[in-house]
């Protein structure tokens, strides 16, 4: 596990399921959220704007809607659903390192954006939403947070955040040879 790795979740529940219908994944196995992995003291965290997890937020220490840290392990404990790691396809360089770990800590305690997330659907939506809405970072949902974080890298230059749920992300990754083949963590 390194910084810059994304981490994909397939959640097996109700909304999860509604997630992928939306996104054009297959509920239970498709993408419903992701997170992506940044240094922070010392320690590879996974970074994610999420409603839905149970633990404080490593960094802040409480409980909140939004963009937050966590310790991987201690979500995997807590995870109902399937988890793959999408390895960066090489690792960064110190001053790539640097600048995602100093975005994903300037982005913790950022307000979950659920308006921009259910425009992220595969419905035609997100490509309008993304031409009359200017891009801003006051809200995030998951998927935008790390398409952002690789583009504050350099990694990926053309990313339109708001365009990009779960799936589309990590397809579009994949597809320009920026993360491999994903590993099965759980």
């Amino acid at each position: 596990m390194k910084a810059g790795d994304l981490i994909g979740f397939s959640g097996a529940s109700g909304i999860s399921d509604l997630i992928n219908v939306a996104t054009l994944g297959l509920p239970r196995w498709g993408l419903s959220h992701v997170g992506i992995m940044a240094e922070y003291k010392g320690e590879i965290l996974l970074f994610e704007s999420t409603t839905l997890d149970p633990l404080p937020c490593v960094i802040q220490g409480r409980l909140f809607n939004g963009t937050q840290a966590h310790r991987l392990a201690d979500v995997l404990a807590n995870y109902k659903g399937r988890v793959w790691e999408y390895p960066l396809a090489r690792p960064l360089y110190p001053h790539e390192n640097a600048r995602l770990s100093e975005f994903l800590l300037s982005m913790v305690g950022t307000p979950y954006d659920a308006m921009g997330a259910m425009r992220s659907a595969d419905l035609g939506l997100s490509y309008v939403e993304a031409m009359l809405s200017p891009e801003g970072l006051h809200q995030v949902y998951c998927s935008e947070l790390c398409a952002r974080a690789y583009e504050e890298i350099g990694a990926a230059t053309e990313c339109l955040h708001g365009r990009f749920n779960p799936n589309r992300l990590a397809r579009h990754l994949r597809h320009h040879g920026l993360l491999l083949r994903p590993l099965r963590l759980k």
